[in-house]
């Protein structure tokens, strides 16, 4: 018994040796084999960068597990190869692109670039990525490209224009249009399109200039000086100096454009601009603000004494002519900031007017800013108006002075006097009047309101005896000469049946002084038609024995200064006065001319002119400037006392 349990043991033993080393061989088969088969997949999957397949080929589970795993790879492999075309296409888009693509992290360094970048900029991609964007561009706009990060941390897509240092130092003017939303936002980076706007900005730039200057003069016109004193004001607040405006007028400048012509006037302009550079430092600003006004702008520390050497060397420039027959002045109106302004607009004001002050004063000259220049504007503002609405309401009238013969004091004719009666103020001074008027070119409307009533008046007196044969002096401004004046004058003297002998047309020197050809044209026109001219204020003027041979002049009016001068308490002067009224008298009665003193007072005035052969003269002594009403009364109670006497 013993010996058979030992082999029925052994038996069972070496079975289960058999089951087990089956086990074990089937286990080696059936599973060892496929895993390390799979491992080696995964392995070679790691190491080597591609998708391995495990070779194992059942209908067990390990045989599912391989063709599972298989099929993953397979599946793997094919959506990295469409990722990689996908980079690989991302990659050609961004480089192939004709645009300059670049990307920045969040701390602002180079990621990314497009070859068109490279290519624009000069820049090597091995050179350039990882460094700081903002490295290449210039300093004065860096401030720029770092405010664009608040607005572009809220999402939204930015731009900016900056300049960009190019690797051959080139600078470029770059907008910049960058967004986190073409990353998707992660991880701070961004994509940033650079346009380069070099040409745009110039052009910009050259239409900016064009819009600010003065196409004749190179100088800035009104709309550039605006802007530049705003910030010449602001500079002079923050150096705590002065600032002075100088608005300058040139004299006589009308004249030359009149009777030269425009291009002479151009040509004159230009010479006058580069004379006028050459007295500016760097730091002044000049500018054409129209026509013959200019305007220069001095910082300084004292600006009115800088002001007042700048006016020197101003009047220094028109010591030599600007070509022939033309020499210039100017009237220049001086205004400091803040002194006499606090703002911009108020002292190129406050110069202005201040050269209007001078232009009154007699020109050519400078003249500083005062408070009373205020007092006189606004008075000339009210006198302006009164004009408008004068001739609104009528309130213009022709006043009437007799004109008579010395010998009889027999009158002659009228001389009509322009007279603003406002219903509250009365009377107004006509020189104001007239001043404003002429400034305004209102006179022409106010000259033909009192033509046509001194005329009508002139009918009226007609009426009465003796004075039918009586004449009309009217004066004229020199705006007044247009080219209808003559047909006008001739319907209203047909109107109220008036013959042209008996109308004289008083000019000035300062008709005579524009020498143009078209107010010469309708003064001969007037004179042909039958009307007689008249040289008022004759003496006053520095050339005018010249316009006696170029003008047909028939009556020779002296000025008033002569009458009171010719019996003055200085002997001196007294008997150079009568000598002056005596010279004159001969030579215009030996040219076929008649005289008329003005401004006679006296007796003794007339007694003394009676005597040196004058003709004709008018004044206080004879009668007052007076309506035609007043002055018809008068004429027939003393033409009723002479009958009665």
């Amino acid at each position: 018994m013993k010996n058979e349990e030992i082999i029925f043991l052994s038996i069972f033993v070496f079975a289960v040796l058999i089951v087990f080393c089956a086990a074990l061989i089937g286990n080696r088969i059936v599973l060892v084999r496929p895993l390390m088969r799979l491992i080696a997949a995964i392995e070679a999957t790691g190491q080597l960068g591609s998708r391995h397949h495990v070779d194992w080929r059942s209908n067990d589970e390990m045989g599912r597990l391989a063709k599972s795993f298989n099929t993953m790879q397979s599946k793997l492999e094919s959506e990295e190869q469409e990722l990689k075309l996908a980079h690989r296409r991302a990659i050609d888009i961004y480089n192939l692109t004709p645009a300059m693509l670049f990307s920045l992290d969040e701390n602002g360094h180079i990621t990314a670039v497009s070859d068109y970048w490279l290519a624009a900029t000069g820049y090597e991609r091995d050179d350039i990525i990882g460094n700081r964007f903002i490295d290449l561009v210039t300093p004065d706009t860096r401030g720029a490209f770092l405010g664009r990060k608040g607005e572009l941390n809220g999402g939204a897509t930015v731009d900016v224009t900056v300049k960009f240092l190019c690797a051959d130092g080139r600078v470029m003017d770059v907008l910049i249009l960058e967004s986190k939303a073409a990353t998707g936002g992660q991880g701070g980076l961004s994509l940033s399109v650079m346009t380069d706007v070099t040409a745009l900005k110039a052009s910009e730039a050259r239409n900016h200039k064009q819009a600010i200057t003065d196409h004749l003069t190179g100088l800035l016109n009104r709309q550039g000086f605006e802007t530049v004193l705003d910030g010449k004001i602001r500079e002079a607040d923050a150096a705590n100096q002065e600032l002075a405006c100088l608005f300058v007028d040139l004299d006589r400048f009308k004249w030359i454009n009149d009777n030269l012509g425009h291009a002479e006037g151009d040509k004159a302009l230009r010479e006058f601009v580069g004379r006028l550079k050459s007295k500016l430092a760097p730091t002044d600003v000049a500018a054409r603000l129209g026509g013959d006004e200019f305007a220069i702008l001095l910082p300084s520390g004292n600006a009115a004494e800088r002001a007042d050497l700048m006016a020197e060397m101003l009047a220094s420039i028109f010591n030599e002519p600007f070509g022939t027959d033309m020499h210039l002045s100017a009237s220049v109106g001086i205004a400091i900031y803040p002194r006499h302004a606090d703002n911009a607009a108020e002292l190129l004001q406050k110069s202005d007017m201040a050269m209007y002050a001078k232009k009154r004063d007699g020109k050519n000259g400078a003249q500083h800013f005062d408070n009373g220049m205020v007092d006189h504007a606004r008075a000339r503002a009210e006198i302006e108006s009164c004009i408008e609405i004068g001739l609104i309401e009528d309130w213009f009238a022709a006043f009437l002075q007799p004109i008579v013969n010395l010998n009889g004091r027999g009158v002659a004719g009228f001389e009509a006097l322009m007279r603003l009666n406002h219903p509250v103020k009365g009377l107004m001074a006509p020189a104001a009047i007239i001043n404003v008027a002429e400034e305004t070119g209102k006179i022409i409307r106010v000259g033909n309101v009192i033509m046509e009533k001194a005329i009508e008046h002139l009918a009226t007196l007609s009426a009465l005896p003796g004075l039918e044969n009586s004449y009309l002096a009217i004066n004229f401004s020199p705006l007044q000469f247009e080219p209808s004046l003559p047909a006008r004058l001739a319907s209203l003297l047909m109107r109220h049946n008036i013959r042209p002998e008996r109308i004289v047309v008083e000019i000035t020197e300062a008709v005579l002084m524009h020498n143009n050809p078209e107010i010469r044209k309708i003064v001969s026109d007037m004179r042909q038609f039958g009307c007689r001219i008249a040289l008022d204020d004759f003496g006053t003027g520095y050339s005018s024995l010249s316009y006696l041979n170029r003008f047909p002049v028939d009556i020779i009016k002296i000025d008033q200064s002569f009458t009171r001068s010719i019996n003055d308490a200085n002997e001196d002067i007294r008997q150079k006065s009568r000598t002056l009224v005596e010279s004159i008298t001969t030579l215009s009665h030996k040219m076929g001319c008649t005289v008329i003193a003005e401004g006679i007072e006296t007796e003794q005035e007339c007694h003394t002119l009676c005597e040196m052969g004058l003709d004709y003269g008018q004044g206080y002594l004879f009668h007052r400037p007076q309506t035609v009403d007043q002055l018809a009364s008068r004429l027939a109670d003393a033409h009723t006392l002479a009958r009665a006497s």
